[in-house]
């Protein structure tokens, strides 16, 4: 038995909710780019994941008919978008290191928290990619060549 998905395509057409978690995800992003700890760094970069996947759940998620208990983003979004399975393991892997990082405890490296950004950020791409919205850090190393 198959399951037909909704596609992503045209950007007018996605829920406006998508877009603005897509904005949230690309300041959250900046906001980790600028942190000046490690453990700042890092939360934030896990939190632009966790809005781009959100996005991504906005589109192609169907509201449960009972809730039974509390469901991660996680779990959903290889449900949702197979092709992102992968991403999906990653960054459930680094969700409890998040919430202590959230808090204020020490508990990555600067270098644990850079890989995070430049990880975070790769999604972000993937996932503006697969809802057909411009990716503005492409955008934005376009324009720095621009003579």
């Amino acid at each position: 038995m198959s399951v037909t998905l909704p596609t992503l395509s045209p950007r007018s057409s996605l829920p406006r909710s998508a877009e603005e978690l897509v904005a949230s995800a690309r300041r959250s992003l900046t906001e980790a780019s600028i942190a000046t700890t490690a453990h700042e760094r890092y939360a934030a970069a896990h939190l632009a994941a966790l809005r781009a996947a959100a996005a991504v759940l906005a589109v192609r998620s169907r509201p449960a008919r009972a809730r039974s208990r509390v469901i991660s983003v996680w779990e959903l979004l290889p449900r949702c978008a197979p092709e992102l399975g992968e991403w999906a393991i990653f960054f459930a892997a680094g969700a409890r290191k998040r919430a202590s990082a959230e808090v204020g405890i020490a508990c990555v490296s600067v270098r644990e928290a850079d890989d995070l950004v430049r990880e975070s950020g790769s999604f972000l791409s993937r996932v503006c990619d697969l809802l057909g919205i411009p990716d503005q850090a492409a955008m934005g190393s376009t324009l720095l060549h621009v003579g």
